[in-house]
């Protein structure tokens, strides 16, 4: 009886101590403020219980020691050997504090017990440069410069060009007249024409015919006078 009272005993003493191990406690569970995939802020909060005791887990905004909101819904956690963890979306900036509510109700030393106070640090999460806008956004430069050169240069243009360089004033050192203005000047005064040698020629046969007729006119007086 002896023995197996002593046996009996070293049972209880080894189920106790595995039971110890086992139970679930504040210890197993631990926060901290990171970035996911996507450059969003997020309060991750781990439970490494082995036993698998079901906890709720709540994250409040803390400011001078007052709860400020709380951050997104309370969720339900069970912990493995491995870690299961819950996260919750926070856009965080650097120095905030955050406090995380831990509720185990089936192990009384678990219930309704909060983590040390979480203080983020780091720098701010950003979003990846796959999701920053794309620059071909902005208006191409190769596209506006066409638009850019015909209106700032319209001597370019193929319609106004024309008329301008047909239109030119002669320079100033060209002197001699076109066909065109010689012609008419020549037309008006009559110095490219035969009229004067015409009239030189009428003259002539004027003078011989009063020539003529004075003679005659003479021999005439002088028969009948004889």
């Amino acid at each position: 009886m002896r023995i197996l009272g002593v046996a009996s005993a070293s049972a209880a003493l080894a189920l106790g101590v595995a039971g110890n191990a086992l139970a679930c406690s504040i210890k197993d569970f631990s926060a901290a403020a990171t970035c996911d995939g996507n450059g969003k802020g997020i309060i991750t909060v781990t439970d490494t219980d082995p036993s698998g005791k079901e906890a709720l887990v709540t994250v409040f905004l803390e400011e001078k020691g007052a709860d400020v909101r709380q951050v997104g819904t309370e969720q339900k956690l069970v912990g493995t050997k491995d870690g299961a963890t819950v996260s919750f979306s926070e856009d965080w900036v650097p120095g905030a504090q955050y406090r995380v509510h831990i509720d185990v109700p089936s192990v009384e030393k678990v219930r309704n017990k909060d983590l040390p106070i979480l203080t983020t640090k780091g720098p701010a999460c950003t979003a990846s440069e796959s999701e920053s806008p794309a620059p071909s956004a902005s208006p191409k430069p190769s596209e506006s410069a066409p638009a850019d050169a015909s209106s700032d240069t319209p001597e370019d243009a193929t319609g106004p060009s024309e008329p301008e360089t047909s239109a030119a004033p002669a320079t100033p050192g060209d002197n001699q007249p076109s066909a065109a203005a010689g012609e008419s000047n020549l037309a008006e005064t009559g110095a490219n024409s035969n009229t004067p040698m015409i009239a030189g020629i009428a003259g002539a046969f004027v003078l011989v015919g009063g020539g003529a007729v004075y003679f005659g006119m003479r021999r005439r007086g002088a028969s009948k006078a004889s």
